[in-house]
């Protein structure tokens, strides 16, 4: 291949990854075209991207981007992914993925880019586990909401307590 071919591919490269600024480096090696077909319609329902690359081109095309750090002694061809609502969706999608090891034989993450930080496969799997942005909007409200629940328990506790004895007295007392 010509120097000028090279040049344009990773010119390609760099213009699809324009505005990324984390994504998994996934293997996809030993995937029939049935599976790959199929990986590639379960990633878009997702909304995830999914780009095979010559990782000596990949390097070159995110050089000097936040994504440069992904590469860090990788070797061979790679698949790139990113997309999804956020990262940690990203990774729990991936994960999910490459554990349906029948569905997808050779899928398998081998790292990525978070905020400029490498990451090995083993932190990827761990970031995983975290909460994804929708679930910590729903702790961040739990924990906003809770003091105001309690002193309204605090409140209205002692005021239906004294409600419902006076209840029960008139109901006891005969009407005169």
């Amino acid at each position: 291949m010509s120097k000028y071919v090279k040049n344009l591919i990773v010119q390609d490269i760099a213009r699809r990854l324009e505005g990324v600024q984390d994504a998994l480096l996934v293997n996809v090696i030993g995937m029939d075209a049935n599976a790959s077909v199929a990986l590639r319609r379960k990633l878009r329902e997702r909304n995830i991207r999914l780009l095979v690359v010559k990782t000596s081109m990949a390097k070159r095309a995110t050089e000097g981007t936040p994504l440069g750090a992904a590469f860090d002694g990788v070797e061979g061809p790679v698949a790139m992914a990113w997309g999804d609502e956020d990262f940690i969706s990203l990774t729990k999608a991936i994960v999910e993925i490459a554990k349906n090891e029948a569905e997808f034989p050779g899928f398998a993450t081998r790292g990525g880019v978070m905020d400029g930080e490498h990451l090995t496969p083993e932190r990827v799997q761990e970031i995983s586990k975290w909460p994804n942005r929708e679930e910590q909007l729903s702790i961040l409200s739990g924990q906003i909401l809770s003091p105001g629940s309690q002193i309204s328990g605090a409140l209205l506790g002692p005021g239906g307590a004294l409600a419902s004895q006076i209840e029960q007295k008139a109901e006891e007392e005969p009407a005169s």
